[in-house]
């Protein structure tokens, strides 16, 4: 397999998690009956642009379908960080009515909904059918279609340039991703901005976030690797912001190439100094992560073991791909998790793919009690322990498997 982005032969590798299926294939009952499709999930690391990315198996169509079942809506911290990004960017950037924001993989209109209520012009690119629907039911003009440099070129031609355009995490969801790229290039007014934010790779490997690894994700992004794509394909890096969002992100600001017109500041420099300072650049930071997935892995299942040698009752929270990853490379099976609860009415009836455990509604963990909550979306604990927060009443107690496995009062 050759690099993504700058074609090198690749050769080193970062992750090996075996197989599964695609992460968001959420399961009818009907389909139980039949096989599932699943798919090599191995990452391996470039040593020309560093650029960490998942084995080609599984093309975007068969991966972002019509009933994708990932809606933004359902995290209230996301909600807020949505609304909180559109009233700091309208500041920054002195945006107003006459301005236009441009949102690709703009999901169930979590954040242009924010972008409408304040009067400025706004259109997002969705090409999943169900959250495009979502979205236009907000009064959100939605173009149902992957982004890339064609479709901006349709979208110039047509005169929607932006002034600002959002990219929040869809960068590591592109197979082809120097088109994806170029064409925010060609959407940007000359003076225009676009920020990205995607999980930090240095994140993943500090905290041992191996489950944010699936076949939607074709890359695994730092700022070494970002400012090498960006330069190839009509973009420059001006800002840099380092978030707590899923589990450590990064808001990268970028203008075009041919702008200039915002300075550069001294975070981008400091933030490519702390990745080199980490060795990100060089072959021995990526030799040791398969044996931390591999602790954990084993960690969870020598405790859900013992819980059901223990006669405690176990319950997860959270249908999300990143606790499909986990808990098909543990070899997690409803005789150890019974069921997983989910906020999501979309995925209520269905089963997670792979481990095919069933995903029911929060009522269900109120009838049942459980006496540990496995806590799958690790990046918001918080947030689940306080909407859950009645399990203590009956001696419930929360647990988290990522960076290590944690039973939390």
């Amino acid at each position: 397999m050759k690099c993504r982005h700058c074609y090198n032969e690749l050769h080193l590798p970062f992750l090996d998690l075996g197989s599964a299926p695609p992460s968001n294939a959420y399961m009818s009952k009907a389909q139980l009956k039949a096989p599932e499709v699943w798919y090599p999930l191995r990452l391996l690391v470039c040593e020309s642009c560093w650029l960490v990315q998942t084995q080609d198996h599984a093309d975007r169509e068969s991966l972002f379908t019509d009933d994708y079942a990932y809606f933004s809506s359902f995290s209230t911290s996301w909600l807020a960080h949505a609304q909180s990004y559109v009233q700091e960017m309208a500041i920054r950037f002195d945006l107003n009515a006459s301005s236009c924001v441009v949102e690709i993989a703009a999901n169930d209109g979590y954040l242009l909904q924010y972008v409408k209520a304040t009067g400025i012009s706004c259109y997002g690119v969705e090409p999943t059918a169900g959250t495009a629907a979502a979205a236009r039911t907000k009064g959100i003009e939605i173009v149902e279609a992957f982004f890339g440099l064609r479709l901006a070129q349709d979208l110039l031609a047509a005169g929607k340039q932006a002034d600002l355009m959002v990219a929040n995490n869809v960068l590591a969801h592109v197979p082809d991703i120097n088109d994806f790229v170029a064409g925010f290039a060609v959407l940007l007014k000359p003076n225009g901005v676009v920020t990205f934010e995607f999980p930090h790779l240095l994140r993943m490997l500090q905290d041992n976030q191996f489950d944010t690894a699936y076949h939607e994700h074709y890359s695994y992004l730092s700022l070494i690797a970002v400012d090498s794509i960006f330069a190839r394909n009509g973009l420059a890096v001006f800002d840099v912001q380092e978030l707590s969002t899923h589990g450590g992100s990064l808001r990268i600001f970028a203008q075009r190439s041919d702008s200039g017109s915002h300075s550069i500041s001294g975070a981008v420099e400091e933030l490519r100094q702390i990745e080199v300072h980490a060795g990100m650049n060089s072959t021995a930071c990526y030799t040791n992560f398969q044996a931390q997935a591999e602790r954990i892995k084993d960690d969870l299942l020598a405790f859900l073991i013992e819980c059901k040698r223990q006669g405690l009752k176990v319950g997860g929270y959270g249908a999300a791909a990143k606790g499909n990853t986990l808990l098909n490379f543990a070899g997690v099976r409803h005789d150890l998790l019974p069921y997983v609860v989910d906020k999501n009415p979309a995925k209520h009836g269905k089963f997670m793919p792979g481990s095919r455990i069933s995903i029911v509604e929060e009522g269900h963990l109120k009838a049942h009690r459980p006496d540990r909550i496995l806590i799958l979306p690790w990046n918001l604990s918080e947030e689940v322990q306080n909407q859950l927060a009645y399990a203590y009443e009956w001696g419930g107690r929360f647990v988290t498997a990522v960076p290590n496995l944690q039973v939390r009062t």
